[in-house]
């Protein structure tokens, strides 16, 4: 879908506050409220704004350890080892990437221990030939990027 110049404004309003009232949005960008609802509804129909939340400081509520998984999978189960990877409460990306491994899994844990339960079971899933993980010591930015 090609993006209006409005769209771009919006989606741009939302990545700074996606709290901000139809109202607010309207006055920000210079339109009327109508328009604003109107060109949310299209965006939202096509997945382009898929939901609104929160974004969490994990380390003040306790999920210190965060970890970078690089995962090689064999025969062609990709999808379903990812899959099956996803589901895990503390998982909260996955990705197909190219190079020496197969996905990367990003996840954040309040314990070593459950770190370790983790990394240990999925080295069990039937097709995982190895895995590497990386502690992420410090975030120094981790944003939604700007729509142009």
């Amino acid at each position: 879908m090609e993006l209006e110049e409005i769209d771009r404004k919006i989606l741009n309003v939302l990545v700074d506050d996606s709290r901000l009232s139809l109202r607010q949005i309207a006055a920000k960008i210079g339109v009327s409220v109508a328009t604003v609802m109107h060109h949310i509804d299209k965006l939202e129909k096509e997945s382009i704004v898929k939901n609104y939340t929160a974004r969490l400081n994990y380390e003040k509520i306790g999920y210190d350890i965060e970890v970078i998984i690089e995962v090689r999978i064999s025969k062609g189960r990709l999808l379903d080892v990812e899959k099956k990877i996803a589901v895990h409460p503390n998982v909260f990306a996955v990705y197909d990437v190219t190079g020496a491994f197969d996905a990367i899994i990003l996840a954040r844990f309040k314990t070593r221990r459950q770190m370790d339960n983790f990394l240990k079971k999925i080295q069990t899933y039937e097709f995982v030939e190895r895995t590497e993980t990386k502690l992420v010591l410090q975030t120094i930015k981790e944003d939604n990027i700007k729509v142009e």
